[in-house]
């Protein structure tokens, strides 16, 4: 792969540092060199702790194995990852960011999985392991899977007195969502706001676009929705904005939100269901609850998804670190010690018998996540596809795109259609 396909792939928002790699890096490297075997993560200070001490229990378990860890925040991980792929020296087991599943692989950077010797399959059913397969290969697994949701604090709720709209189809609509957060900004006497700005909520956002009849991707690689369904998400929140139902971008530190400023401002969040296993502990003073996202009675059948966080193995791992990271890849993935270690921040483990065995030593919070998303991944769901190459900046776009609406620069169909046109754009600069 030479340089000019290498940054087409990644898109415009990583060439610059991609350059520079291919000019500092040399080409020839493959992974580690000496027989380790490099483990590359993301998260917080916890979640680095936490997975040191998992990796810990392996080495001490393998001392023939010698575990070298890389561990960045998640901004950090991507343009790491994006610096050591120009220069071919990818460690040889890490996490895939989910806007570069597919980039990655046009990178040529997975290896198949299911030759290797040190690594058990035998946990997933024949049906369970195709749903993994990238293009009919199964070159990736999912650590853990999460789904969209809607989070709140209860004890806020019953501060206030009030009550969510009933958790049925026929309730639990966006339309009554929306009037319930009015009135209870409206009302509560801690002047509290009804929920944080969640626009740049990736997995809401696709479970509104599944809903309106979209994909947020489609299987040929391109944007799958038109651009009323972002016009209307956009009129959703700024609906609730106008009321004085959301924080202001500016009260919860920009689009994306900081939960520490969040929790004591608002009631309810819509974001991903594995959060509540970290967040919750942050204020371990309240009652945190979560739904699935609501749906209007027009929604498209089959809208209800979980997300597969992957990981991979380096497609040009050396021979002599090989064994290693089979071995290190099958604790991660069917060990349940390792996720008595880790915890279930990252989602519910994807392999059912770890599942099984976990459940009964899950913390309060865990169970929470562990029975959400067990209820969305038991409805129907049609296909869903991954972001693909050369769409890895589109949660910075919506992110501008979204601050650029409440500022009142632009007016909504401008910004859908701006935001449909720079994604698309980079999409097909990295066809060509």
């Amino acid at each position: 792969m030479n340089r000019r396909t290498f940054n087409r792939l990644l898109g415009a928002g990583a060439v610059t540092a991609a350059a520079t790699a291919t000019t500092a890096c040399g080409g020839s490297s493959s992974g580690s060199s000496d027989g380790a075997v490099r483990y590359a993560w993301w998260g917080d200070a916890v979640r680095q702790k936490n997975y040191e001490a998992a990796l810990a229990v392996f080495s001490k378990e393998n001392p023939d194995v010698t575990v070298r860890p890389e561990f960045a925040d998640y901004t950090a991980f991507q343009e790491r990852i994006t610096v050591q792929m120009a220069g071919r020296n990818v460690p040889e087991l890490f996490w895939i960011p989910s806007p570069q599943v597919l980039t990655y692989e046009a990178a040529g950077l997975y290896r198949t999985l299911d030759d290797l010797e040190d690594f058990d399959l035998s946990d997933y059913p024949p049906e369970l392991l195709e749903t993994f397969k990238l293009g009919g290969q199964l070159n990736t697994m999912p650590r853990s899977v999460f789904t969209p949701c809607v989070r709140w604090n209860q004890t806020f709720l019953e501060e206030a007195g009030a009550e969510l709209p009933a958790y049925d189809e026929a309730s639990w609509t966006w339309d009554a969502l929306a009037e319930f957060l009015i009135d209870y900004s409206a009302d509560n006497p801690q002047g509290r706001k009804g929920a944080a700005y969640c626009a740049n909520g990736d997995m809401v956002f696709e479970s509104w676009v599944r809903q309106h009849g979209g994909d947020l991707w489609t299987e040929e690689g391109t944007l799958g929705f038109e651009p009323e369904v972002l016009e209307g998400w956009f009129a959703w929140w700024e609906n609730l904005r106008a009321k004085g139902a959301t924080l202001e971008l500016s009260e919860q530190e920009g689009a994306d939100g900081e939960w520490s400023l969040i929790g004591e401002k608002a009631l309810l969040t819509l974001q991903n269901s594995n959060h509540i296993v970290d967040e919750a502990q942050q204020f371990p003073d309240y009652d945190f609850q979560q739904r699935m996202t609501p749906a209007n009675a027009d929604a498209t059948p089959g809208f209800r998804f979980g997300y597969l966080s992957r990981i991979a193995m380096y497609a040009r791992t050396a021979e002599g670190s090989l064994p290693g990271a089979a071995k290190l890849l099958n604790f991660n993935l069917n060990d349940a010690r390792m996720v008595s270690q880790t915890g279930l921040t990252v989602g519910a483990p994807a392999n059912p018998r770890i599942l099984a065995e976990i459940r009964p030593d899950a913390t309060p919070d865990e169970i929470k996540l562990l029975d959400l998303v067990d209820e969305e991944m038991k409805l129907e769901q049609r296909p869903r596809y991954e972001a693909p190459p050369g769409s890895g900046t589109w949660r910075d776009v919506m992110a501008r795109t979204i601050e650029a609406v409440t500022l009142g620069s632009t007016s909504i169909p401008d910004a859908s259609a701006a935001f449909i046109s720079e994604v698309s754009r980079e999409i097909d600069a990295a066809k060509k």
